[in-house]
Parts: C-alpha cells; structure tokens; sequence
C-alpha cells in the first residue's frame, strides 16, 4: 500500500465528521502528536493500530468507522 494512503482517509474521515485528532488521540490512549503524524503523512500506522483507529471512531461515530474504512480499503480491493 502506497505510503500515506492510511493517513490521507483519516484526515478526509475527521474533517467529515468534525471530530478533531486530539479527540481521536485520547479515545485511543495516546499522544496528539501520533495522530496529527498520521493525518499529515510523516508515518503510517501500522496493520493493527489501523484496527484501533476503526474501534475508537467506532466509538466516537459509527458513520466516521465505516467511512474510513470504505476511503482506506476499498480502493485496495478495487486493484483487484
């Protein structure tokens, strides 16, 4: 998967939502500084903190989890 692709439907999925990275930040139990790295692709997340990026969204908006998770995945299973 192309570097930033995590990244780049997190930002698009908290500005839709309005929910802000710190609010991600704290649902996931950790620092602002992680996300706002995410949001402005310096790193990617990993496989599994892609599944706690879906959970804590989930917790926050239901709609903002699955629309993460249609900006990140299915554009991969459309390679296909």
């Amino acid at each position: 998967m192309p570097m930033g692709r995590a990244g780049r439907a997190l930002k698009e999925t908290l500005e839709t939502y309005a929910i802000s990275q710190n609010k991600l930040a704290v649902t996931m139990g950790m620092e602002r500084t992680v996300v706002y790295r995410w949001v402005h692709e310096r790193t990617d997340p990993t496989g599994e903190t892609i599944v706690e990026i879906v959970r804590s969204l989930n917790q926050l908006d239901p709609s903002a989890a699955k629309a993460f998770i249609a900006l990140y995945l299915v554009p991969v299973l459309n390679e296909y």
